[in-house]
């Protein structure tokens, strides 16, 4: 008995603790941690992964691809993402080097073109790949482009407000994003237009541990201006990968380490 009472004291303690030393985090050390969970774990990942898109009659399409992702240091990161099927996408590249200080460069290889596509800056949020996710939402959104404020705090979850610093340069007005306190993983993002709308919601479907990082492997994007949704499934996630300056070269871009993408 006196050793229940003793770990429900220690349980009791360690959860007053923590209550305690989330009240004293800043919004910014909780968007921070929120954007290391979500787009930082490891030094080095991979995934393979696979959108169905369902427009708003309810018709679908599939997109298959892989993904490798290092971080190259002080927030800066390189993705490669390369496209299986279906036959009209297989093939395509994707490449982004993520810059913290500077726009990030994007660029899109179509083989039956054989063309390299750089992706504006202006082009970051619209459509990936006939997707409901945007360009953006592949390496994530620069932290410094938006002002935050901590609108609520529960026992589980801090709610988060984002209002970019330059509105013209983008579709919204706010959102609003759900942070777990256990993960610190955004559970839910939802966008605001300037009529006052939420038109656009990004949810968490299932996260699971993988190699001690809590990780989505399931995620969508509701479209609710238009309907449609698209719901994205990962799957052979891995971290600590040896990935060097080539593997997310300019020619890799026609030429992918496709060896790397295998499981």
């Amino acid at each position: 008995m006196n050793n229940l009472i003793g770990v429900i004291g220690a349980l009791l303690l360690a959860t007053a603790a923590q209550t305690q030393a989330s009240a004293q985090m800043s919004v910014e050390e909780i968007v921070s941690k929120a954007n290391q969970a979500s787009l930082y774990a490891g030094e080095s990942g991979k995934a393979e992964a696979r959108m169905i898109i369902v427009d708003a009659a309810g018709r679908k399409q599939m997109r298959q691809f892989s993904l490798l992702r290092r971080n190259t240091g002080g927030g800066d990161q390189d993705y490669l993402v390369h496209f299986s099927r279906p036959a009209d996408v297989r093939n395509t590249v994707f490449r982004v080097a993520k810059h913290i200080e500077s726009d990030d460069d994007r660029w899109l290889y179509l083989p039956a073109l054989d063309l390299v596509k750089r992706i504006s800056a202006g082009d970051k949020r619209t459509s990936f790949v006939g997707s409901h996710f945007f360009y953006e939402d592949v390496s994530g959104r620069n932290l410094n482009e938006d002002n935050f404020s901590l609108l609520e705090e529960t026992e589980t979850h801090f709610l988060i407000e984002g209002k970019p610093k330059s509105p013209g340069s983008v579709e919204f007005v706010g959102y609003t994003a759900s942070i777990s306190k256990q993960t610190f993983l955004p559970e839910t993002v939802e966008y605001v237009d300037g009529a006052g709308d939420t038109y656009r919601r990004v949810s968490v479907v299932e996260t699971q541990v993988i190699d001690g990082f809590p990780t989505v492997v399931k995620s969508r994007v509701e479209d609710l201006k238009n309907g449609g949704y698209t719901l994205l499934q990962f799957r052979n996630v891995g971290y600590g990968l040896a990935l060097d300056d080539g593997v997310f070269s300019e020619r890799s871009l026609r030429r992918p380490p496709l060896e790397l993408f295998k499981n």
